[in-house]
């Protein structure tokens, strides 16, 4: 993994402002650094080597044509582009993945980009065209953000995180659209972000920028999409179809594996760990090394009795840590990473676990992936079933869920069910917005008039991936829809930035290109069946599960916020949360907030979710500066 940066366009950066940008990325890149700056281009980049350990790997990395390259990721087919490319008479200097991108322009143009399975974000600079090329991986895995500006001397700056963009010269300014949609959903909806002139490339899109034409504008284009029940059902015989995904896992693993530094895994304890780990271990000639994180005073919430079962029975090198309420001082550290406030705070047990696994590996393996793929998430199936329902029924059973209490623990089976019923009488795509959200139906009550009229346009976001004459079955709609909004802009910003605090790099081979489109083809008999979620991968893969494991219901990667925010956390929401002079009242309507926090504390509802994310956001708002200093305690 690495730290990016570069500006295009006007003249080049001083070098002590290219040695700024890079203090503040080299957490993503702590074993080299390098500048590159010419006519129209200033580079940046910061190194976690990974695949060749050598110089010849350094960056920025320039091309035989000309071009230059900074590039944060990993491309798992590198080694089968690199026969062909040296085939065609590349010659190599090193044994990167990076070069292979380099080599790749040079014989396919833009085209590389399609050939690339891996996740990467780069810049690309083509001195000769005077021309810039951006892209990002498929699912999103790793970041892309860029500046431009128009007039007459036309400039694009782009980096891994907004933070180097700021210190670039990019004024801070908060974008209301992307406060309501993180009030909404816990982030704002690309290509937005929370800062006003500072966009994201989505997942699968490429930007170019033509600097030598009459008025350059960036062009964005997708190049990639997934195709959840587009495709033609596969009515193989279930054993076929098994059998194939089962070898696509091994694979994908197997490509994952690769690296010229130590290797582990993330196991909690759930199926898409225990699958990965246990292929590993197959693959592999030595214990692999795991690691696990627990929760104290909450056994709702501690899978490390079922990460030990795992890891005895592949008989892995097992790490464990126990988080506390303590732990949550990283706030701010937290805030430091995601560039500002984020909704999901499992980012608490992502960092501490990757700190974890980073005192014995540079890259770690995760279980990422399979609940959006195999539909392992209740929600789906509960939406899927919904529609199934007469209209009539399903506003009885809204009715029903309203009037049960509200203040039920957040994993018990009444609360679980009062969310899912409470939505049932909305369309699909408002329903399934409600379950992912925070705010999303109260925007008009928490919201300052002034932002307001921002709620429209970004709840239809999600409202339009259902449209209305949508011929495929509901669960693949709902499947599509959770591949491009909840795992890119949620999971993946989640895993990826709390693994880069401490330069640790993290696969996902539940997310290989082949293993996606597979399962896109799945029939959904095979997704769940019954009361069963995620059945073709289970069946698949049934050897691998001990019985306890395999048998266990989806516990999720949470904390126990509602017991510690009314136990030994009470009196600092309190502090921070009702406090007159507090700069989210910028932005959300006091009165509501506070009734919000009152309840919680009362125990008369669960409103932890929505106090961390405010949370988030009021320690983002009193020190926005911060993020243009070094974090302390960021590797």
């Amino acid at each position: 993994m690495c730290g990016i940066f570069g500006a295009v366009g006007g003249p080049t950066l001083p070098a002590e402002r290219l040695e700024r940008v890079l203090g503040l990325l080299g957490h993503r890149g702590p074993d080299t650094s390098g500048i590159a700056a010419g006519d129209g281009f200033s580079f940046a980049h910061t190194r976690l080597r990974v695949i060749d350990l050598s110089a010849a790997a350094a960056q920025p990395m320039h091309g035989p044509d000309g071009s230059v390259l900074v590039f944060n990721g990993e491309i798992y087919n590198f080694q089968a582009l690199h026969r062909e490319l040296e085939a065609r008479g590349h010659p190599f200097r090193s044994k990167s993945d990076t070069e292979v991108i380099l080599a790749g322009y040079a014989a396919f143009g833009d085209g590389v980009v399609e050939r690339l399975d891996g996740m990467f974000a780069f810049g690309l600079w083509d001195a000769r065209r005077r021309r810039l090329l951006l892209a990002r991986d498929r699912a999103g895995k790793k970041p892309l953000f860029y500046r431009f500006c128009a007039g007459p001397t036309p400039t694009l700056a782009f980096a891994s995180e907004i933070k180097a963009l700021l210190s670039a010269g990019a004024p801070f300014e908060v974008d209301p659209r992307g406060i309501v949609g993180l009030l909404a959903y816990g982030y704002a909806p690309p290509p937005g972000t929370l800062y006003r002139g500072i966009a994201q490339l989505p997942p699968a899109h490429q930007l170019t920028l033509e600097l030598g034409a009459a008025q350059p504008a960036p062009a964005i284009r997708r190049y990639f999409h997934h195709r959840f029940g587009e495709g033609p059902r596969d009515d193989r015989p279930e054993p076929e179809i098994l059998g194939e995904l089962r070898g696509a896992l091994e694979a994908a693993v197997a490509r994952r594996m690769v690296a010229d530094v130590p290797v582990g895994a993330f196991l909690s304890g759930g199926i898409d760990s225990t699958i990965v780990v246990g292929l590993m271990q197959r693959l592999s000639s030595h214990p692999v090394r795991t690691f696990s994180i627990g929760f104290a005073g909450d056994a709702r919430y501690d899978e490390t009795a079922f990460a030990r079962l795992a890891a005895r029975r592949f008989g892995t090198e097992h790490t464990e840590h126990i988080v506390t309420a303590t732990d949550l001082d990283l706030i701010d550290r937290l805030v430091w990473l995601h560039d500002g406030p984020f909704g999901d705070s499992s980012a608490v047990p992502t960092y501490l676990v990757s700190g974890l696994a980073r005192e014995h590996v540079t890259v770690a393996l995760t279980g990422d992936g399979g609940d959006e793929l195999f539909a392992g998430y209740l929600r789906l199936a509960a939406g899927a079933y919904t529609e199934r329902i007469p209209r009539a029924l399903r506003v009885g059973l809204g009715a029903l869920g309203e009037r049960l209490p509200s203040g039920l623990p957040e994993r018990s089976l009444l609360a679980r069910a009062r969310r899912l019923l409470a939505a049932a009488a909305l369309p699909l795509g408002d329903r399934i917005a409600r379950w992912n959200s925070y705010f999303a139906l109260s925007l008009d009550s928490v919201l300052r008039p002034e932002l307001r009229a921002h709620a429209g346009p970004v709840l239809d976001y999600h409202r339009a991936m259902f449209p209305p004459d949508d011929p495929r079955a509901p669960l693949f709609a709902l499947l599509a829809h959770n591949f491009d909004t909840y795992l890119p802009h949620d999971l993946l910003v989640k895993a990826d930035r709390c693994s880069m605090g401490h330069g640790l790099e993290l696969r996902s081979p539940l997310l290989d290109t082949a293993l996606v489109a597979l399962a896109a083809r799945l029939p959904e008999r095979l997704l769940v069946r019954g009361r069963t979620l995620k059945y073709a991968l289970r069946r698949a893969c049934a050897d691998l599960l001990p019985p306890e494991i395999a048998r266990r219901g989806k516990m999720g990667f949470g904390m126990p916020l509602a017991t510690w925010f009314r136990g030994s956390l009470a009196e600092m929401v309190r502090t921070t949360l009702l406090d007159p002079g507090a700069r989210l009242w910028d932005f959300v309507e006091r009165a509501e907030v506070a009734a919000r926090v009152c309840r919680h504390l009362a125990g008369s509802a669960d409103e932890s979710p929505q106090i961390w994310l405010l949370l988030t956001l009021e320690r983002w708002l009193q020190a926005p500066g911060r993020l243009l200093e070094p974090c302390p305690g960021v590797r």
